[in-house]
């Protein structure tokens, strides 16, 4: 039996390229919650998909050096808010570091998820309440698999909010 000749090593991937062609597949914008010791914590996240329908499952990466990282992994229960076009400054303070978080909460208006005890975004196009059901190491990001435990759905007419290229995007701008 021959051995197998070693497959020679790909090109590394220029990261700037790289997130150039990623960036070209527009995603919705979600702004994820947990709550952990008395505190809200949440960011805003992109890297958000559904996996299952049995069972319900979804999943988002956190990257490592998020804040939300290790909250969320202790927390063990968050919440998904879908953002709707009308709230990307909504979006962008659950984006900017170093601001306290006790502002950006103050600053949104939201309430509390009942099977969580996240904060759901008043007004977002669907809310979704999760469990960890499992964690993946994944590059700089943890990839978290969320059993989804309930929903809500918001305005059914209202359009999405879209980042796409870098940018916001929304057909209510």
């Amino acid at each position: 039996m021959e051995s197998a000749a070693p497959r020679p090593r790909p090109p590394a991937v220029d990261p700037r390229l790289y997130r150039d062609a990623v960036g070209r597949f527009p995603t919705g914008v979600t702004v994820v919650t947990t709550r952990l010791d008395g505190r809200d914590h949440g960011m805003t996240v992109s890297s958000f998909t559904s996996v299952s329908l049995d069972p319900v499952l979804v999943l988002v990466s956190i990257e490592h050096a998020a804040r939300l990282h290790d909250v969320i992994l202790a927390a063990g229960r968050w919440a998904v808010s879908v953002l709707p076009a009308h709230q990307e400054e909504v979006s962008r303070l659950f984006a900017r570091r170093g601001r306290p978080e006790a502002e950006v909460f103050a600053a949104v208006a939201h309430i509390r998820g009942p099977l969580t005890g996240a904060a759901l975004i008043d007004g977002a196009l669907a809310t979704i309440e999760c469990r960890t059901a499992a964690a993946y190491p994944g590059g700089d990001h943890t990839i978290l698999l969320g059993e989804v435990l309930g929903l809500g759905v918001g305005d059914p007419g209202a359009s999405p909010l879209v980042y796409h290229r870098g940018e916001y995007r929304g057909s209510d701008r």
